[in-house]
Formats: C-alpha cells, structure tokens, sequence
C-alpha cells in the first residue's frame, strides 16, 4: 500500500485532482463522505454534537442541520474547534478501516486520502503518509471561485476562507505542490506526471 493525504484550501481545485488520480487507478477515500458518514443518525458523533450544540442543530427528521451548524462554527473559532474534536477521532477511524480493506484486496495499491483539514489536524493526526500532495490556488482565485461556480456572497466566502489553515501552513506539509491557478489541463497535466512517478 502506497498512501497518499491529498490536501488543498476551499475551491482549490482538490476534486479535480482527486477524480484524476481515481481515473489513473487510485483508490479514493474522501474524508467529507466519511464525515458525513460519522455523524448519520444514530452514530455516536451525531449524539455528541447535539450535545455540545443543542438540539438547533438536528432537524425535524433528526439529520444533522449543517447550514445551523455550519453558521455556529464559521464564525466561533471554539466552537469550530469543539466540533473537530467529535469528529475527526472519528473520521480517522473509519478512513483506516477503509485503507485496511482497500490493502487486503490489493497490497500494491495507491490509496489517495482526500482530507480538506490535513494541516488544521497535522497535530494529531494519526496515520502517516508516504506522501502529502497540496493542491494550491491563490486566495484571490479561490474567492473567485466560491462566489461565482459555488453562489456564495462574498462575505460568507471570506469567512471560510479565514476559517481554515493558511497557504503556508497547508505548503509546509507538502511533498508535492500540484498548481490549480492556471487552466484544467495544467492541472489534470501535473497529476498525471506525478502518477507517472509515483508508479513507475
């Protein structure tokens, strides 16, 4: 097993990469599924956060209000935090579980783990990579990005760019940097010659 953490700010480009690296025979696990996963109704990580954020967050049919939640946490740095403590112990589990599974069908497999907050949880993360790729956009150009292909207001984009790590922190982990400013192909290039490496 080869694995990889995939990693990038909001808007940079990640999805791109990741769907390319699946096209080029990785097996993708992405860590938004399986945070979604861990906080289905009647898991534990969902009981945990009506605890810690009240029943304003669960819906009439018991799902997770992430739009109430995600208004609490955007904007409250302890709160945000408060909610990375229930989930990501959480989250990590699961995604090992599913690299284990992904190894025993194939011991040579290049296993691409798409994680979004890998320098927000660089502290205690508990699986090691053998590689870190950052997916890297200006801040300007992921703004752009936010406002106009995902319909945010500008404001509202600001503030989850503020929210999570910096490009420093993010580059700092990297083995590899695949650049997201320029065109689609450049993008889809650069990951193609990084396979070419990786698998040859």
């Amino acid at each position: 097993m080869y694995l990889i953490g995939l990693t990038g700010g909001i808007a940079s480009g990640k999805t791109v990469v990741a769907t390319r690296f699946a096209e080029l025979g990785a097996v993708v696990v992405d860590a938004d599924v399986l945070a979604r996963e861990v906080v289905e109704p009647g898991t534990d990580g969902l009981a945990a956060i009506a605890r810690e954020f009240g029943d304003s967050v669960i819906s009439a049919d018991g799902t997770l209000d992430r739009p109430a939640l995600g208004a609490i946490v955007f904007s409250d740095d302890k709160a945000r935090l408060a909610l990375n403590a229930i989930t990501h112990p959480a989250v990590w589990r699961r995604a090992r579980e599913l690299f284990d599974q992904a190894e025993a069908r194939d011991p040579e497999a290049v296993i691409v783990y798409d994680v979004p907050l890998l320098a927000e949880a660089a502290a205690d993360r508990p699986i090691r990579f053998d590689r870190v790729v950052v997916v890297h956009a200006s801040a300007e150009t992921r703004l752009t990005r936010l406002v106009e292909l995902r319909g945010l207001d500008e404001a509202d984009a600001r503030r989850r760019l503020s929210a999570q790590a910096t490009d420093a922190e993010r580059l700092a982990l990297a083995d590899d940097v695949i650049d997201s400013d320029g065109g689609m192909q450049h993008t889809l290039d650069q990951v193609d010659a990084l396979w070419a490496r990786i698998t040859s």
